[in-house]
């Protein structure tokens, strides 16, 4: 979960892209990383195997300063998709204070992005998070490739479910942005609450959103 350190005046804040392998986790970090702005963010770092896109994680450093002078940093993570690699995903999804679910809008994926969210939810449970006030947003990726569920099947499809669901085709750069917007979104209620950031940092949600993606 977020840590203050307050010593250094500065709030830590974890967020994790889970999905399927190849679903498109990274290639969203590396569009995001791509759009945010410069003075925002640090190297992308990732560490690539034979056995899946992504073994451990990509990292993407960022940050802004509060009115009061508070750091808020975020530090985004994916976890590796295969099955075989259900430790890492586990380490990496501990203490996270957002989670996007990334989705694989083909049809035939389907079955896979049910078992990738089956895993999400059981991992979450396994490493303490409470999945019923967790910070989580869902995003349907791969919009632009051919004989993928509509968007309408895919509402009816999770119309009971409380996240937000997002169309996105990270590979294009569209929904990207507007999923990162969409968690941070989720997540300043339950940061503002643990930390005060509206009165003790003069730090609003529509101040927090605009910081953390450069947006004047």
């Amino acid at each position: 979960m977020a840590e203050l350190d307050d010593k250094k005046n500065r709030l830590t804040v974890k967020l994790v892209y889970y999905g399927a392998a190849l679903s498109g986790k990274t290639t969203n970090l590396t569009r995001l990383h791509d759009f945010l702005a410069p003075q925002l963010k640090g190297d992308m770092m990732t560490l690539q195997t034979d056995g899946d896109r992504t073994l451990f994680f990509d990292l993407l450093p960022l940050g802004f300063t509060a009115p009061s002078g508070l750091l808020v940093k975020f530090k985004v993570f994916t976890v590796p998709g295969q099955v075989a690699h259900d430790g890492t995903r586990k380490a990496v999804l501990s203490r996270a204070d957002g989670v996007v679910f990334v989705a694989d809008s083909q049809r035939n994926q389907a079955v896979n992005n049910g078992a990738a969210f089956e895993n999400l939810i059981s991992n979450a449970n396994t490493v303490g998070l409470d999945t019923a006030t967790l910070p989580l947003v869902v995003q349907f990726n791969k919009r632009d490739m051919q004989d993928i569920l509509s968007e309408q099947e895919i509402r009816q499809r999770w119309s009971a479910a409380p996240w937000p669901l997002l169309m996105a085709s990270a590979m294009e750069g569209s929904g990207v942005v507007q999923t990162f917007v969409a968690l941070l979104d989720r997540m300043y209620g339950r940061l503002d609450d643990m930390f005060s950031l509206a009165l003790r940092h003069g730090l609003l949600r529509e101040q927090f959103i605009a910081a953390a993606t450069g947006k004047p």
